[in-house]
């Protein structure tokens, strides 16, 4: 009888099973691609972080746009180069601080935005030439991006001098976050509607960021990510192209927001295989041909869905895990969640740990020395063709029904990502897979850490603040460029002059929300099972 043990079988986190070690066999043949050459997998420019460090942002937006101000000077005097604005769930969904819907909700998980005097007091004394700026938001981006644009100009910046990124990206919202307003076919408008404009007004503006964020923090694989993200992209071109867009054009402005999760080689992986994919779809199937529109560009954030509230102090040692992966991956951008942030909104302390977290990677650490450091391990070379290989499986059976658009309509991406969340949910309960302090190395919490708070009497202001605007703006004025709107979304005008007009004229984000309410309507969602 032989006394040895048998082996457990190992998986990655998206169950993708492992050899003990890897082989030359185990790899593809070698080849000669350098990082900064089709189709990327090494990294869309040669020499990588040697020439410039990706851009640190730390997403950040509470209570009222004083308070985030005085948040992003403090985070832009430690060091931080790019701010990223998170804004409440009532600015999300198009909805003014004193909407009876919007009750307990205003300035809790992002900052309250309800007109242009809010815009200009989030960035105030802040020189939008100078900085490069995110915004998460999507239902509403075209307003946000308006926003922005006239405290540009008020500021005496021109629209061709501003750098950055909104989100825009409408489907991860019905498959993953729920944030959506009007149905997919006219926020398909909205969305080619602000990629024509800023080609021809914001030029240096990254249109969209298509989100895999959401769809892994909802609880999909890492293939999973990569397909249905590079899936939504996939809609989004063929959406710009029939709206007449020119794919070399529209295509180099194009970005994507990924995850970076708990499994360091996998998640290096996924960020090679989808970058060589996304080469392969707009050289290949969108006949692109400008390398600029072939490259996949993207940020990355930490994985808020594996923090946890038990000894939140481990939460630093994740985060560091996953912007490793996101760096020795290729990133062009990452945030670094705060250590408390299962509990509540990150604390200056937390935010300022997270910053330093990057920090220490990029001039510690040696990653950011070379790129593609992992490139040629036969474990990252066959984990990569693998993770491609499944991803590519997933949206070849989303061409099949349709596209992205039928597919999310049919349902699919939502049924398969709630099947591995539930697997995954009953592996922990089982003590099959482990989470470190939350079913394996308890320990008695004695000590709670300080937790960020929202002053109840924030939300009483701000409700204030927008009634008194209404009171004081030219309401005349401000009724013609609404009503102006809303004629234009019956017809086929691009939308974003009519918006970024009525923005001037004090429009909330409210009241034009609810024009292009009257015209869209509001998509329900149909439950999936």
């Amino acid at each position: 009888m032989s006394s040895k043990k048998a082996e457990t079988k190992r998986r990655t986190s998206s169950g993708i099973e492992l050899k003990p070690y890897y082989l030359p066999a185990d790899a593809p043949p070698p080849t000669d691609e350098k990082p900064g050459e089709y189709p990327f997998t090494r990294g869309i420019h040669a020499t990588m972080y040697r020439a410039k460090l990706w851009t640190m942002r730390q997403y950040a937006g509470f209570a009222t746009a004083a308070e985030s101000n005085a948040r992003y000077r403090y985070l832009l005097s430690q060091g931080t180069t790019g701010l990223s604005v998170a804004f409440d769930l009532p600015t999300q969904i198009g909805l003014d601080s004193d909407s009876p819907l919007a009750l307990g909700e205003v300035g809790k998980v992002g900052v309250a935005i309800d007109s242009l005097e809010d815009m200009a007091v989030l960035f105030d004394g802040i020189p939008l030439d100078q900085v490069s700026t995110s915004m998460t938001i999507n239902a509403t981006a075209p307003i946000l991006l308006a926003l922005y644009i006239a405290v540009a100009k008020r500021q005496g910046v021109t629209p061709d001098k501003l750098n950055g990124t909104v989100q825009n990206d409408i489907l991860k919202e019905y498959i993953a976050r729920g944030t959506y307003i009007y149905p997919p076919r006219p926020s398909l408008r909205l969305i080619t509607d602000l990629f024509a404009y800023c080609a021809r007004e914001v030029p240096n503006w990254n249109t969209i960021s298509i989100s895999g964020y959401h769809i892994r923090e909802a609880g999909a694989t890492a293939a999973q990510e990569i397909a249905f993200t590079l899936a939504d992209g996939i809609a989004y071109v063929e959406a710009a192209i029939a709206a007449g867009l020119d794919v070399d054009t529209f295509g180099p402005r194009l970005s994507f927001f990924f995850n970076a999760h708990n499994n360091l080689f996998e998640e290096v992986a996924k960020f090679r295989a989808a970058r060589r994919m996304w080469a392969r779809i707009m050289r290949e199937r969108f006949k692109a041909t400008q390398p600029k529109a072939w490259q996949l560009r993207f940020h990355t954030q930490t994985a808020g869905s594996t923090l946890t509230a038990q000894q939140p102090e481990v939460n630093v040692i994740r985060t560091t895990v996953q912007a490793l992966a996101a760096v020795m991956g290729g990133t062009q951008s990452l945030h670094t969640n705060g250590k408390d942030e299962a509990l509540g909104l990150p604390t200056e302390e937390s935010a300022r740990i997270a910053l330093r977290t990057q920090q220490v990677l990029a001039y510690e650490s040696g990653v950011a020395d070379v790129a593609d450091p992992l490139g040629g391990s036969y474990f990252i070379e066959a984990l990569t063709d693998e993770l491609e290989r499944q991803a590519t499986a997933y949206i070849e059976k989303i061409d099949t029904l349709g596209g992205m658009l039928a597919a999310i309509e049919q349902g699919f991406p939502q049924r398969e990502i709630q099947q591995v969340a539930f697997e995954y949910q009953r592996a922990v309960e089982r003590n099959e897979a482990i989470v470190v302090g939350v079913n394996r190395f308890q320990v008695a919490e004695e000590h709670p850490i300080p937790i960020q708070r929202i002053d109840p009497e924030i939300e009483r202001a701000q409700v204030e603040r927008v009634r008194s605007l209404r009171a004081r703006r030219d309401t005349a004025a401000c009724t013609a460029a609404l009503d102006a709107l809303e004629a234009a979304a019956r017809g086929t005008d691009n939308l974003m002059p009519y918006i970024l007009d009525a923005v001037e004229r004090y429009a909330t984000v409210g009241e034009i929300s609810d024009r292009l309410r009257r015209v869209f309507g509001e998509y329900q969602e149909t439950v999936v099972f």
